[in-house]
């Protein structure tokens, strides 16, 4: 469902570009063991900017936090708005992941500073995703910032490379940023995408196999198939002259395409401007659908494997999900190439299609 950052009014916003301060920086870092193995890092922020922290301790300052560095303890929520809104620089250290806080900076008109991943964190490589049932690739602190925000509002860096880190310093010294906050995180695009969620979906009844006997009979083409391509493109798409089955999203909106070898539909759709829609996996996981992007499969095959259905790269053998509860946007293999539910989404509200609403 998501959650909701406060909305300036434009006296507020007014306000606020008057009283940035513009070599202020907040990090975001409440714990004391966040600071660690920091010090390169905020020497090289420390030059050029006043450095401010909320790091909560009882009695003795932290020593993880450097000496030049302005603490401010642990601060009530609006104490803390009222810091973000003097600041010019918001700073991410790697964690939590994907909170609210930098969205609430980016409103109180600061840029948000985070670090790059490299290799992207999983629960191969990282001990807060180890042990979880998922196979999902993190390459930043904030993803959604990083894909849907972008600068000047979000600048996404390597913290291991000093140049690079100093030459960001200096642009955002230079920068004039606004109060920004995406429409989907408003009260208004958060109830929008609520009443939605509700209007268009059906909790209680189980959607049927698909396709059904009666359905593939409808089908045009040889063999018959509901996917066409669209011309000039190697995206599918759902033929405007088959019936739909019902369904939300609406199969108006899917965008089939075949990932490469070891690509992620996440990262198959992102590529494309598109996003992956989990509930497309059920009308894809088909024969019908390999046909569409011209896949010739010699073998075709029903296994559980969270990246099916896909196509074996070395050889024409093709394989279906047999377990829809493993359909999964971000698994990814060397040996496959996966079938992608790619779909549209509205600018400011991701979580809907164009013809969601």
């Amino acid at each position: 469902m998501g959650f909701v950052a406060e909305e300036m009014n434009e006296t507020e916003r007014l306000n606020i570009q008057r009283e940035k301060v513009n070599n202020m920086v907040v990090v975001y870092g409440k714990e004391a063991n966040m600071w660690k193995g920091k010090d390169k890092f905020l020497t090289i922020l420390h030059r050029y900017m006043d450095i401010h922290g909320t790091v909560y301790y009882e009695a003795q300052r932290p020593p993880e936090v450097p000496a030049f560095v302005r603490n401010h303890g642990l601060l009530p929520q609006h104490e803390l708005q009222q810091l973000l809104r003097k600041a010019k620089l918001f700073v991410g250290f790697g964690f939590p992941y994907e909170g609210p806080a930098p969205l609430e900076a980016i409103a109180n008109g600061c840029i948000f500073l985070q670090p790059k991943f490299h290799p992207p964190r999983s629960s191969l490589n990282n001990e807060f995703f180890r042990g979880k049932p998922m196979s999902r690739e993190v390459s930043s602190q904030h993803p959604y910032a990083e894909q849907y925000i972008g600068r000047p509002h979000v600048i996404t860096v390597d913290y291991n490379n000093s140049e690079e880190v100093e030459a960001v310093i200096r642009e955002v010294l230079k920068a004039k940023v606004e109060p920004f906050l995406p429409y989907e995180y408003t009260c208004e695009g958060m109830l929008e995408r609520v009443d939605a969620y509700i209007q268009h979906q059906d909790f209680c009844h189980l959607d049927g196999p698909f396709p059904s006997a009666n359905d593939s009979k409808l089908w045009p083409g040889n063999p018959p198939s509901p996917f066409v391509l669209l011309p000039n493109s190697t995206v599918v798409v759902w033929a405007p002259n088959v019936t739909a089955p019902a369904c939300w999203p609406p199969l108006s909106a899917l965008r089939l395409l075949l990932a490469r070898e070891a690509f992620s539909c996440v990262k198959t759709c992102q590529d494309s401007g598109l996003v992956c829609e989990p509930a497309f996996f059920n009308f894809i996981n088909n024969m019908e659908a390999f046909n569409g992007l011209d896949v010739q499969c010699e073998a075709l095959e029903a296994e559980m494997n969270h990246v099916f259905p896909a196509v074996a790269v070395e050889r024409r053998e093709c394989f279906l999900q047999k377990q829809p509860l493993l359909f999964s946007c971000a698994g990814f293999s060397t040996k496959h190439r996966r079938l992608c539910p790619c779909r549209d989404y509205l600018p400011g509200q991701v979580a809907l299609c164009r013809d969601c609403l």
